[in-house]
């Protein structure tokens, strides 16, 4: 199978994967807060990446530890809470959406941190990406007719980490075999998952039956659409483009929408509009 096909196929993968999270995030909600979420999260992958892949960190050269670094805390630890933090108070459904900006903050950071050109068009498609998530954000705003709707900014955020993060892995490592870069990023992130949950409540929550459920999303979560997930990714970054693989969000938003039917979620008309006109915007960011 030569790349371009192999591409495809991982890109279809992760889709998949990333898109049914958001769900399991809001799983996770009804026994977990979202620091415990973040932390378990990152401490269930970072058991399972690390059981799989710990004679791969050998691999990795003393120089780049300091971008294993990085990308750990931009590319999962911060993203890691923004998310639960943000399905608080914004459906599912919105934040895969919201979520799609990543692809626009990919080419934004490339070009002004990275020193990566870019087209009219691709300004364009980042203008026209932006006005599409304010739309997202005020009519969500009236819709809930409060200010809770600007937890979706957590999501936006969260977005701007993964465009740090993918351009960092495609400058700094390049030749770090996937594997390797996932289990260094989770033996970074160990400790401090541990230290967060241990500021939280969970000792009180252990014995709820809520609690046990919610753990169990999260551990699917963690070792399918964290840990599996960002091998994929790594890899596929490797293969292709910054802005391809985080193109995976134009399809994330269609598992996630179809997921959140099931939990009865629904979007205005001006919902509707505002992710179009965020699609429009990440179709032209990515035109060549």
């Amino acid at each position: 199978m030569n790349s371009k096909q192999l591409k495809w196929i991982l890109l279809s993968i992760l889709a998949l994967i990333w898109g049914s999270s958001f769900i399991l995030m809001k799983k996770g909600l009804l026994g977990l807060n979202p620091y415990q979420i973040g932390a378990f999260r990152i401490l269930f992958t970072s058991i399972f990446v690390i059981i799989i892949g710990y004679k791969s960190i050998r691999s990795i050269k003393q120089f780049q530890w300091k971008y294993i670094a990085l990308t750990s805390f931009f590319g999962t630890f911060i993203p890691a809470f923004l998310f639960p933090l943000a399905e608080t108070k914004v459906s599912s459904s919105i934040c895969s959406i919201l979520n799609s900006l990543t692809p626009l903050n990919t080419l934004l950071i490339g070009a002004v941190i990275f020193g990566l050109g870019f087209k009219k068009s691709q300004f364009l498609g980042v203008i026209i990406g932006l006005f599409g998530t304010i739309i997202l954000i005020f009519t969500g705003n009236e819709v809930s007719n409060s200010a809770n709707y600007y937890y979706s900014i957590f999501v936006v955020i969260a977005s701007i980490c993964y465009g740090i993060n993918v351009n960092l892995i495609k400058k700094y490592l390049f030749d770090v075999k996937p594997l390797a870069i996932t289990t260094g990023n989770f033996l970074i992130l160990l400790i401090p998952a541990v230290i967060v949950l241990l500021f939280t409540d969970f000792k009180d929550r252990i014995y709820l039956p809520q609690t046990h459920i919610a753990l169990f999303y999260i551990i699917i979560l963690g070792v399918i659409g964290t840990g599996i997930a960002n091998i994929i990714f790594f890899k596929l970054i490797q293969i292709s483009s910054p802005v391809f693989a985080t193109s995976v969000t134009y399809l994330i938003p269609i598992i996630a929408f179809f997921w959140g039917l099931l939990d009865h979620e629904s979007l205005t008309m001006m919902q509707i509009f505002g992710a179009f006109v965020i699609l429009i915007g990440v179709y032209l960011a990515n035109k060549k």
